[in-house]
């Protein structure tokens, strides 16, 4: 054994030794976030252990732990025991920890399938180390410590509040590397190493749950092997690259629930805001009963087959659009529709669930206020949601989906916190909430507006004058008068899908604007005795750029004022360098000065034919705000 690397970390008392053994839990139980490519590892067993002097131990089972892991745990020490490493079985009778893990791959190995590979980890806390055996299976059935890839981690105090973490591990003979499970072993001494350094000294809290915290790692991970073989041929088509989808998370979390319930037929749903409907396509070839509804068609749904139920129409929260037969509503990134998702599957039937993957910020009525600053934006309306479900009477569950996005928390409701009897309650109770969120957003309004009410009463009075009495009792039977689904044909606000001839244009006019503008300093070049002086251009302030966008949109030429501000700040010059014409022909790259960005030319037009040899540089500005 020998040392792969050393990491000095600084911590007092209150995080040193106390975040070091954090850091190791981290890597014990979700070892993905540091190997990429492992899915996950799952704790079969852990349990304390006495070690005595001449290596005898004896499992000491704790009230909270389960019978069946310690049993699991005590028959594995018994056999192995005797092939523990000598220094782990070294110096006076203390206690250890025990832990067995299994370490799923991400991907499918090839060939036959195998086994997860299982490690025993002992914890040594007096001594401040940890150690990773490897085991395997003998011919007779039972666990033996592999000679090769062990390691240990170790936590050592310099002084003070000076630490030092360091790996030990064989030579590299003795180490065999896989790729996956195994990574080499300047992975360990780099990698893993400064992330458990990292890990030990950061206290940073997070205010979401853990990662996947509501399913078995073991069977997401068969889950998503198994559809990411199936399905890898559609996925690696145009439209599919690059999607996401909680198709996994949800296939094991029904999978659960018919377990828990007893069932035999698999879940229904409806997913509300389908958008390309990959989810439907997905959840119906896995023998899910449901469609998808969108307010657009899309094009990729010519390539499903008729099994895939999508339909294009608008939905509007109201007795028309409840759905008594459905066992699961989902809301995948469903916008306008997520706070009202918990509301139509509480209306809909006792037994309806939902599943809500909360992304853009949207109340009952509009766009969501908010009303704390000491959370975040995202957190607060994540509260919001679940406040919602718990008003509908579900136990809310959060949970963080595996996927590469920084809104993945998603909110499920599938428990009842009341029995049947009591659903004409909660649903005056959902009336109520809906009515308070349409009040507060009358005051909200006014005081954006600066309208300021001498009595606080009159504003209840008068926002109350505004809503009927009961927001469910309407002639159209819809539950919020004035609702707005999106608009069936999406409107572009930025400059994307303006004409080409239309966006040349303008980058012109921007061309001449400099060459017009008061030059910063004069400059000449000399060639062949005489001095000429060019024009270097100036500069423009971006709002002085805005302006003559904004004449554009006097004119009728662009829809709006948030498209005009777009196209100031998003049309990017370097692209165009063919549209100066023979002004400037080739670009050097942006270059920043202070508050301005800088556009580098070489031109070759603006001079006399004898010039034209020579590459002179010309530094035209665009001032930001």
């Amino acid at each position: 054994m020998g040392l792969l690397g050393t990491a000095v970390v600084r911590g007092g008392g209150a995080v040193l030794p106390r975040g070091f053994w954090a850091a190791v839990r981290v890597w014990l139980e979700k070892p993905q976030v540091a190997n990429r490519r492992l899915c996950g590892a799952v704790i079969e067993a852990e349990g304390a252990v006495l070690l005595g002097e001449g290596g005898d131990a004896s499992l000491h089972l704790g009230s909270g732990e389960e019978l069946a892991g310690a049993a699991e745990l005590g028959r594995l020490w018994r056999e192995v025991r005797g092939d523990l490493l000598p220094f782990l079985t070294a110096g006076p009778r203390r206690e250890l920890r025990a832990v067995l893990r299994a370490l799923l791959p991400r991907a499918r190995p090839a060939g036959p399938p195998t086994p997860p590979a299982k490690e025993l980890v002992v914890q040594d806390v007096c001594n401040g180390t940890v150690t990773f055996l490897p085991l395997e299976e003998n011919s007779e059935g039972k666990y033996q410590i592999k000679k090769c890839n062990i390691y240990q981690i170790q936590l050592t105090h310099i002084r003070d509040e000076e630490w030092s973490v360091s790996i030990i591990a064989p030579s590299s003979e003795d180490w065999f590397s896989d790729g996956i499970t195994y990574p080499k072993l300047s992975w360990l001494g780099d990698v893993l190493l400064s992330k458990l350094a990292k890990w030990s000294v950061e206290q940073k809290c997070s205010e979401f749950r853990s990662t996947l915290s509501l399913i078995p790692v073991a069977k997401y991970s068969k889950v998503y092997q198994n559809l990411k073989e199936k399905y890898k041929e559609m996925v690696k088509h145009s439209p599919f690259i690059g999607y996401f989808l909680p198709e996994k998370c949800e296939s094991v979390l029904w999978e659960e629930e018919r377990k828990e319930k007893g069932l035999a037929k698999k879940q229904s749903f409806v997913d509300l805001g389908c958008g390309n409907g990959l989810l439907v396509h997905i959840l119906s070839n896995e023998g899910h009963s449901g469609r998808g509804i969108d307010v657009r068609r899309r094009k990729i749904w010519d390539i499903y087959g008729p099994e895939t139920h999508l339909e294009e129409s608008s939905i509007v929260p109201g007795d028309s659009h409840l759905f008594p037969d459905t066992d699961w509503l989902i809301g995948n990134h469903s916008d306008e529709l997520t706070p009202w998702i918990p509301v139509i599957a509480a209306r809909s039937s006792y037994s309806c669930r939902y599943f809500v993957l909360p992304c853009c910020f949207f109340d009952f009525h509009g766009k969501y206020s908010r009303r704390q600053s000491k959370k975040t934006q995202y957190r607060e309306y994540l509260d919001f949601v679940a406040e919602v479900g718990r008003v509908c009477g579900f136990h809310v569950e959060e949970d963080c989906l595996r996927i590469p996005s920084t809104k993945r928390v998603c909110l499920i409701g599938k428990n009842r916190t009341y029995p049947p009897a009591e659903r004409s309650l909660i649903d005056e109770q959902i009336t109520q909430f809906i009515r308070h969120r349409q009040t507060c957003a009358v005051v909200a309004s006014d005081r954006e507006d600066g309208f300021n009410h001498n009595v606080h009463s009159d504003v209840y009075k008068r926002a109350s004058s505004e809503l009927p009495e009961n927001v469910m009792e309407t002639a159209s039977g819809i539950w919020m008068p004035g609702f707005q689904p999106r608009e069936k044909v999406e409107q572009t606000r930025n400059c994307a899908a303006l004409p080409r001839d239309f966006v040349d244009g303008v980058v012109l006019n921007v061309a001449n604007l400099l060459l017009n503008a008061v030059p910063a300093k004069s400059c000449s070049n000399t060639h062949g005795g005489n001095k000429n002086t060019w024009n270097q251009g100036g500069e423009i302030v971006f709002l002085t750029l805005l302006h003559c966008l904004l004449l554009l949109l006097v004119e009728g030429v662009l829809s709006d004022e948030f498209m005009a501000v777009n196209l100031a700040s998003e049309i990017d010059f370097r692209k165009y360098h063919e549209q100066w014409s023979t002004l400037l022909t080739s670009f050097k790259g942006w270059q920043p000065q202070g508050k301005h960005l800088c556009l580098e030319i070489t031109s070759f037009g603006m001079f006399s034919e004898h010039q034209c040899s020579e590459r002179v540089n010309y530094s035209f500005f665009i001032t930001g705000l």
